[in-house]
């Protein structure tokens, strides 16, 4: 792992001296579309993380959350405690299905190509698009090739064999790829992955989806399925927490796809599907504070489904990609439109 300093300054010296090749899959130093150079950032800076891991829980909904309650979700109801956090953030809009959505999460990116999304409309392992870039009928960056281009290190840990989309499409930039169906087995690679230099880890867990769909949002078997979650979450936490070091230089962001209702989640028009949770904790991150009371310029969307590009817009899980490189003092993924601006704080205002 390259320290903050490192990857910062490696990556301005490959910019000033030309070294980033055009076309290739770097991080521009201001987004396309974003604001010039010279203009200051509209935040306070952030303080840097050394390294930043991002926990995806498939299809867990917020509904769940709020029924099972701190007794029996003790290391998420934990997590909020520690950290900075809502349980009213939004997925994409235009779909509320996996693939999609964390593509938007690791590429800052809506869905729709017509409008400058990632193109990912599908949800399963075809083979053609084989690429997120196919897709767009463009380049696509995101945050492994941000961190990458950075001289940084990344990895990818996930539940489902439709991630392997993510490896094809930026082959160079993630330096571990494991897909494993068993959570369980997923969560020891990754606290085993903790001992080596990572910059940027994502780890994608499956159970309530998986669930849900055998046996519906809200059943028995669902709700046993985020309380394995949550346990499973307790696990890495506690890892990230075993070394001291590691405990001070690392962040910990957390969300999900979409949510559930009844036996699916397709439907994008329903609040039980479009509502998720977003939180973070590390040494970054204010204890016990709400993502919307601590930032005046996104607003609590209350139920509404709400728009892209709106002047307050709510908390997004797209915004995983930028609020890391945020962490990681790096600018933002090119072409990106979710916290481009890299305003979203973690921190109360002093």
């Amino acid at each position: 792992m390259l320290r903050r300093t490192s990857l910062a300054s490696s990556l301005t010296a490959a910019l000033v001296s030309g070294s980033l090749l055009l076309g290739a899959p770097a991080c521009a130093a201001v987004p396309a579309g974003g604001p010039s150079p010279d203009a200051p950032r509209q935040q306070v800076q952030l303080a840097d993380a050394e390294s930043v891991l991002a926990i995806s829980i498939d299809g867990m909904s917020v509904a769940a959350v709020r029924k099972l309650g701190r007794k029996q979700l003790p290391n998420l109801y934990r997590f909020m405690r520690a950290g900075a956090s809502t349980t009213n953030a939004r997925t994409e809009r235009e779909m509320t299905v996996t693939l999609p959505n964390h593509t938007g999460m690791v590429t800052g990116r809506r869905i729709e190509a017509a409008t400058g999304g990632h193109g990912v409309t599908w949800n399963d392992d075809r083979p053609t698009p084989s690429t997120v870039q196919a897709a767009a009928g463009h380049d696509v960056a995101s945050v492994f090739t941000a961190v990458d281009a950075a001289g940084g290190s990344t990895a990818l840990f996930a539940a489902k064999t439709k991630f392997s989309l993510w490896q094809r499409s930026w082959p160079a930039a993630i330096d571990r790829t494991t897909i494993n169906a068993n959570n369980s087995a997923l969560v020891d690679q990754l606290v085993a992955d903790l001992d080596q230099d990572r910059d940027f880890r994502f780890l994608h867990l499956s159970p309530p989806d998986v669930a849900g769909h055998a046996h519906g949002w809200m059943s028995k078997p669902y709700l046993r399925a985020v309380r394995q979650s949550d346990a499973l979450v307790g696990r890495v936490v506690k890892a990230v927490n075993a070394d001291p070091a590691r405990r001070a230089g690392t962040t910990i962001l957390l969300t999900s796809d979409h949510g559930g209702h009844g036996p699916s989640h397709d439907n994008a028009r329903l609040l039980d599907n479009y509502r998720v949770v977003f939180m973070a904790r590390g040494a970054a991150v204010d204890r016990g504070v709400d993502l919307y009371a601590i930032n005046p310029t996104y607003k609590n969307p209350g139920t509404r489904r709400t728009v892209y590009g709106m002047k307050r817009p709510p908390v997004r899980n797209g915004m995983i990609a930028n609020l890391a490189l945020d962490l990681l003092d790096l600018p933002a993924v090119e072409g990106s439109e979710f916290d481009v601006q890299m305003d979203l704080r973690l921190t109360a205002l002093n």
